[in-house]
């Protein structure tokens, strides 16, 4: 495994979302295969006040960083998050969307950045 640098604002979302004590934290790194976004931060909350939970937190730290929201869609009541930062975008699931949507899998050529605690992080 190599460690990478990333940018402050992903290091911002990611300690925002292991604040909250999201599970199963993971960053897939999209620069080489995609043209329309860096990074995706996947994470999962256990219940809706939890996807709720942090879903403000990001946004609410991320704001105070004079981070613009691009936009949001989905709703903590159906599972599923999705918090566009243009650069990255924060897609937070209950476990069951999680499983639906599979982005690990459908993303699998992307560089997995496996979040391992709140400062470092690996690549594999």
């Amino acid at each position: 495994m190599t460690s990478i640098e990333i940018p402050d604002e992903l290091q911002a979302v990611i300690e925002s979302v292991l604040e909250k004590k999201a599970d199963s934290a993971t960053v897939l790194d999209l620069r080489e295969i995609a043209s329309f976004v860096d990074y995706f931060v996947i994470c999962c909350g256990a219940s809706e006040p939890q996807i709720r939970s942090i879903s403000s937190h990001v946004q609410e730290n991320l704001a105070a960083r004079k981070i613009r929201l691009h936009h949001a869609e989905g709703r903590p009541e159906t599972g599923w998050v999705l918090l566009d930062y243009s650069d990255f975008i924060v897609h937070i699931f209950s476990p069951e969307k999680r499983q639906f949507f599979e982005l690990e899998r459908l993303w699998n050529d992307a560089p997995r950045l496996d979040i391992t605690d709140k400062i470092g992080m690996a690549l594999s």
